[in-house]
């Protein structure tokens, strides 16, 4: 069952009295000709603007994103090496080769490369070959390894979600997506894998390959907003006839991490300009502030049957609520969980939610980590725990 518990946090602003100064909140206006947008403040889970955030969608190559998750949580998990080497197959480049496969990092038959180098392909410049050859050296066929991919994207809690090839290819409507499951696939890629998103999301071009003259082949990042975009970093454009053109896109700034998509334009332009513009309306016309430091104890949670009674949840990150400009209203918090929890509880498991809720505005949820470890309980444990909830000693 699901517990909570009201906190004691610091508000954002008081009156003279030392109330609590509540004010109606007035949310910032936004207009877009996208047909599917959204924008969230990952630190707070703050929703700043949606439309058509649950439609279902062909997301082209941003399918890619889940690719790489996959693939960066089989090497932080240590099951894959970066150095691993794979060797492209002749029905892998029959299939994917510039000619015949879209977006390409100019692999060749035969060649040996490294899980790095594919994972720089995959994502700089959208090498439906790279996809391919990671997908067939991981698990033997493209077909094997979507499967994981649609496993993952269970476990991660994309309900709208069915992924069909692991590059985003036109596939008879197989693969779809919502912007809200892109929200949060991106947002746990960032959270799950920091070393991996920081590693490969924001490289500004890759030499891989040499063309039929002897010259060494450069493409830049198709991210739109690299560059252009004061802390973008990341993640994945794409286009497809079906899908239109589209981006999942993030940038930080200031501590604050902001992840837009903008799905279904017409043209490379609009989608360039309609991404920048939603990325900064969402820092100028939104602030975010403190309200729990990163690493802080926001509370205890029973487990059972452990070799303690409890375990401490703390924010892995800053905390911080997501208000519009010059807010002057309070909010209320709550710890929300699944209690008790079940041992063993892993450090750095996410165990509990922190819900702010400011005046006037919708819930903001950021997730609680296990602050330490708690092992399997003997009968001892068990009774110590008993007693400890009888007495609280």
């Amino acid at each position: 069952m699901f517990a909570a518990a009201a906190l004691t946090l610091a508000l954002p602003a008081t009156s003279a009295s030392g109330t609590v100064a509540h004010a109606p909140a007035s949310r910032p206006l936004y207009t877009t000709a996208a047909p599917v947008a959204m924008l969230k403040d990952m630190d707070s889970g703050a929703i700043l603007f949606e439309r058509g955030a649950d439609k279902r969608f062909a997301p082209a190559s941003m399918a890619k994103v889940m690719t790489a998750y996959v693939v960066l949580d089989l090497i932080d998990s240590g099951k894959l090496s970066r150095g691993a080497i794979f060797t492209v197959d002749q029905k892998t480049y029959d299939k994917w080769n510039g000619s015949n496969g879209g977006s390409t990092m100019f692999l060749r038959a035969g060649e040996k490369v490294s899980v790095d180098e594919l994972l720089k392909g995959l994502i700089t410049v959208s090498g439906n070959d790279a996809a391919a050859v990671l997908a067939v050296g991981i698990d033997g066929s493209e077909e094997v390894f979507v499967n994981r991919m649609n496993t993952m994207a269970k476990l991660l809690g994309m309900t709208s979600s069915h992924f069909g090839t692991p590059n985003g290819w036109p596939d008879g409507g197989v693969t779809k997506v919502s912007a809200a499951d892109l929200i949060t696939l991106a947002d746990r890629l960032i959270r799950d894998h920091p070393g991996g998103y920081a590693r490969y999301f924001s490289i500004p071009r890759l030499q891989h390959g040499t063309a039929p003259d002897g010259t060494p082949i450069v493409q830049p990042n198709r991210n739109p907003i690299l560059g252009n975009i004061e802390g973008a970093d990341g993640l994945k454009t794409g286009h497809t006839s079906e899908a239109g053109y589209c981006f999942l896109g993030s940038a930080k700034r200031n501590g604050r991490r902001l992840i837009l998509v903008v799905a279904g334009m017409d043209s490379e332009k609009a989608r360039r300009d309609e991404a920048e513009r939603l990325m900064r309306w969402g820092f100028e016309a939104w602030e975010g502030r403190e309200l729990v430091p990163a690493h802080a104890k926001v509370g205890h949670l029973d487990v059972g049957q452990g070799d303690a009674p409890t375990v401490a949840a703390e924010a892995a990150i800053p905390v911080r609520m997501t208000v519009p400009k010059g807010y002057e209203g309070g909010f209320r918090a709550t710890m929300r969980a699944r209690a008790p929890l079940a041992a063993p509880v892993d450090k750095g498991a996410r165990i509990a939610e922190l819900i702010v809720t400011p005046d006037g505005l919708p819930p903001q949820a950021t997730p609680l980590l296990a602050a330490n470890n708690v092992g399997k309980g003997d009968g001892w444990d068990r009774l110590r725990t008993g007693f400890y909830r009888l007495t609280g000693w």
